[in-house]
């Protein structure tokens, strides 16, 4: 085992050229393909008939398939930093109010099948995005909603009108809600049904599919992609796995090259004290967080006291380390520590865990102990460890005597929805950051239209601290309003912040480019993979 740890800043970037991970006799298919296995389901419901959609797709398994396929305006580079051009040429606010966003593309852009993509399509797939009525929407259109108006001039320009100042909007063209498509793949005003993923990205897709699941998608170098990213092999596949054992076999008798996300705690733990030098694990910064979240509309989350006492008496240190050992560290705000902006909010507050101070707040609420709740969580979409997670949180909240708690497994292909239609009281959620600013981490909870789909809103979060913030070009200085909505958090609890994760990925010793292959949200970089000399 050759273990790697990466240190880079917030941003696990895509630019800059691949650099050598040692990796070994790796399989893939007689014509030399990297596989790569995930334990990301991807399956077709009819609550979610169109999973790669971008005016859908909302979660960080489905954002790595897009990535590869679907080029944006903008990308994050590798070594941190600011978002730059992708198939932009040049981008850029051009008033000083942060509301006048222009972009000229490069020249002789493509789709992959040859057609040209010009400002037109950027205007009608960033308009649909925005504009799409679906009934059971993901929120995904939140982050384009503040665009009032695209101009285009000419088939290169690109001017977007934005309803309010947002100095994070170059962050949001990074993404796949921003996503380029055709007009002749992707109809205007409803979903693109199945798996089918096309557009001007380093690569082409090809899916195997069982039934209603996808088996594995094969990526091919798109000979008509132009930007910035460098594809270091002509075919990579991704298989996807139903358990982290079934996946650590395949890497381990060498029928997938490489193992990425979500490798349990164990798995990391054994690959780490391994002596198997022709497989590498690398841990790199991760910005995935773990909470609470509350229908502050139903019976007993509707009860402040109650979330406050729940705050109180969760040891998340000891959740974190428990459960995920040395993968995950106790968090105290929806931020993570090393986003700008993060405070402490909740440790503040409420210091070390305490069930009299617990009991005090719900004797001053005349709330009557114990409090019976229902903790809900999904089986299939956080890792093999939720159950455990839970089974924890079980046991601290029962142990105070001030709650009798149980616990509830569902399918996230049946638990997205209930949660959507607020048929949970309480239920646990992870986040995987759109980009990595503090933005992303409170307003897709906080602000009109949540991710959530959550009752609870703050006026004075809405209408004065989120706008503040995002007129500030210099992040920096958005940090004080970022704060103070924190601390508002703290105090009214409609989430409740558990830990915050690192990422890992493992590979063969021949594979190259493993230190990039995951984003800081998670998100694959398949373009990175190459296949080199074992050492």
């Amino acid at each position: 085992m050759n273990r790697k740890t990466l240190v880079l800043p917030a941003v696990i970037g895509l630019l800059a050229p691949a650099l050598a991970a040692c990796g070994g006799s790796g399989s893939g298919d007689g014509d030399d393909a990297i596989a790569v296995g995930t334990t990301d389901a991807f399956a077709i419901s009819k609550e979610a008939p169109a999973p790669f959609d971008p005016a859908y797709a909302y979660d960080a398994g489905s954002w790595s398939l897009l990535r590869q396929t679907l080029q944006t305006l903008m990308a994050l580079p590798r070594a941190g930093g600011d978002p730059q051009p992708e198939a932009a040429q040049q981008c850029g606010f051009t008033d000083t109010g942060n509301e006048r966003y222009s972009c000229t593309l490069r020249k002789g852009l493509k789709f992959s099948d040859g057609e040209p993509l010009t400002a037109a399509d950027v205007k009608f797939s960033i308009e649909r995005v925005r504009d799409i009525k679906i009934k059971d929407s993901s929120g995904v259109d939140a982050l384009v909603s503040n665009v009032e108006e695209i101009e285009t001039q000419g088939d290169r320009e690109v001017v977007f009108h934005l309803k309010a100042p947002d100095a994070t909007f170059p962050y949001k063209l990074a993404t796949p809600a921003a996503g380029i498509i055709s007009k002749d793949d992707y109809p205007k005003n409803k979903l693109r049904d199945g798996f089918e993923i096309s557009g001007s990205g380093p690569y082409t897709a090809e899916q195997e599919v069982d039934g209603d699941r996808l088996v594995k998608t094969v990526f091919s170098k798109n000979p008509h992609y132009k930007g910035e990213f460098k594809p270091q092999s002509d075919k990579v596949e991704l298989r996807s796995f139903a358990d982290t054992k079934s996946m650590g076999k395949a890497l381990e008798d060498g029928d997938i090259d490489v193992m990425a996300r979500t490798m349990s705690p164990e798995q990391v733990a054994k690959l780490d004290g391994s002596s198997d030098k022709e497989i590498d694990l690398v841990e790199m910064q991760g910005l995935e967080i773990r909470y609470l979240a509350f229908n502050t509309e139903a019976a007993p989350a509707k009860s402040k006291a109650v979330r406050q006492a729940m705050a109180q008496v969760i040891d998340r240190g000891a959740l974190a380390s428990s459960v995920y050992g040395a993968t995950a560290d106790p968090l105290f705000s929806l931020v993570p520590s090393t986003i700008t902006g993060h405070a402490n909010s909740f440790f503040n507050k409420y210091g070390d865990p305490s069930t009299s101070k617990a009991r005090s707040l719900l004797s001053k609420a005349n709330i009557t102990t114990p409090v019976k709740m229902t903790l809900n969580y999904t089986t299939d979409h956080y890792g093999p460890a939720t159950k455990k997670e839970f089974e924890v949180l079980q046991k601290q909240l029962n142990d105070s005597g001030l709650f009798d708690v149980s616990i509830k497994g569902t399918p996230w292909g049946t638990f997205r929805p209930a949660e959507r239609d607020g048929k949970y009281a309480v239920y646990g959620m992870g986040w995987f950051p759109d980009f990595p600013d503090a933005d992303s981490f409170v307003a897709p909870f906080l602000d009109k239209g949540n991710f959530l789909g959550s009752p609870y809103q703050n006026d004075e979060i809405i209408d004065q601290l989120i706008p503040t913030s995002r007129r500030e070009a210099d992040r920096l200085a958005a940090s004080k309003s970022i704060r103070k909505i924190q601390d508002i958090v703290a105090e009214d609890v409609p989430v409740l912040p558990l830990w915050q994760g690192k990422q890992y990925i493992a590979a063969r010793d021949d594979i190259t480019g493993v230190e990039y292959a995951l984003n800081s949200a998670s998100s694959l970089q398949l373009w990175e993979l190459g296949r080199g000399v074992s050492e």
